[in-house]
């Protein structure tokens, strides 16, 4: 079975390099042959990720979201995952690629991180409902998160093309502003309480398990940042109704803070020594 999953890694991460250079190759050339052909790829990777992550789950006897690896993983499968319901609803064309060039880093990204189950002392203290239930629900706001950055980066781009009346097929594939900017409020606005709550149980379980609550926490300073920055977006939003090019740039901002968060505060903490 391990080497099955080993297989099927691989061979997930070579069709997953080949849709988004199909992605890539309609983006630049408008060739909608390569599109069909790399959506074919990338919902074949989805099935293969989904049978991985079975595999593993079967392997550990656990969600396999605690490890480095697994949770870079578990984090690009939600990419995919969303990228393809929402395009199936809302068929926006660039939307499938400029997701999945994020997950395609975060994919290659765990190539180099330690895979394994977390160390044997610390096993009976991390693996526990409370903690993988945090972790998932961090993970989905990271991935909420991705998507409304990836709609503020095509808001963006359209933004920048109608202001140097640069008129072609691009622009006629990319959806109205007004609709992109909506969807990534609602991105934002379903990232931001999964944050608040997974931090929460965060909280909670570091006071059950090792009685204490790491308030000076790199990670959890990191993760009150980010939460105060798309705060302050949405209260703008909703409360003071103010819309257009500065809120997709204070958008695109808060999602700089969340790739900081994820990759670079791991290295300063000493409670998440074990996880990113």
């Amino acid at each position: 079975m391990v080497a099955a999953a080993g297989v099927i890694y691989v061979v997930t991460i070579v069709l997953y390099s080949l849709s988004v250079l199909g992605y890539f190759i309609d983006f630049m050339q408008n060739n909608r042959k390569v599109n069909r052909i790399a959506f074919w790829l990338l919902s074949i990777v989805w099935v293969l990720q989904t049978i991985f992550f079975f595999i593993r789950a079967l392997e550990y006897d656990r969600l396999p979201v605690i490890t480095p690896f697994e949770g870079l993983f578990f984090y690009a499968w939600l990419l995919i995952t969303l990228s393809l319901v929402i395009n199936r609803f809302f068929r926006m064309d660039f939307l499938v690629f400029f997701t999945n060039v994020v997950g395609f880093v975060m994919m290659a990204f765990s190539l180099f991180t330690p895979d394994g189950d977390v160390p044997t002392e610390l096993n009976d203290l991390l693996i526990s409902e409370l903690l993988v239930v945090h972790i998932t629900l961090i993970l989905l706001s990271y991935a909420a998160f991705t998507m409304a950055f990836v709609f503020a980066a095509m808001y963006t781009l359209q933004h920048q093309l109608l202001k140097r009346k640069q008129w072609g097929k691009k622009l006629l594939r990319l959806e109205n502003l007004p609709k992109m900017e909506r969807l990534s409020f609602f991105m934002t606005l379903f990232g931001v309480p999964c944050m608040l709550l997974g931090l929460i149980l965060g909280l909670v379980w570091a006071s059950i398990q090792l009685h204490e609550l790491p308030w000076l926490d790199a990670k959890v300073l990191g993760s009150a940042s980010v939460l105060i920055v798309y705060s302050i977006y949405l209260y703008l939003w909703a409360v003071r109704q103010r819309r257009g090019y500065n809120m997709t740039l204070l958008n695109l901002a808060g999602f700089l803070l969340v790739l900081i968060n994820y990759f670079l505060s791991g290295e300063l903490t000493d409670f998440h020594f074990w996880y990113f």
